[in-house]
């Protein structure tokens, strides 16, 4: 049986990450208090914003900025779209 989170980002039940996404406090809060569900939205959402923006992962401006993204995201605050991007059709 996984293993149950209560979603911060979602606000409610559901089966949470198998280990914490990195090391680290940041990590930890994570693991206990975000979904696996939450979690796969904001990997979808920070692929976008990386692509879309043209980010360089080896800059700490990038990282940063995606860090503090990533917190409003999970605390349901309003966080940055990729100019222009539309998403694809079915």
């Amino acid at each position: 049986m996984p293993r149950t989170v209560f979603c911060r980002k979602l606000n409610k039940e559901l089966p949470g990450l198998d280990l914490p996404p990195f090391p680290g406090p940041a990590g930890e809060d994570i693991f206990n208090n975000i979904s696996k569900q939450a979690w796969d939205e904001w990997m979808a959402h920070q692929t976008t914003l990386i692509n879309e923006m043209r980010l360089n992962m080896m800059d700490l401006t990038a990282r940063t900025y995606l860090a503090e993204q990533r917190e409003k995201f999970f605390a349901g605050e309003e966080v940055d779209q990729a100019e222009g991007y539309v998403p694809p059709t079915e």
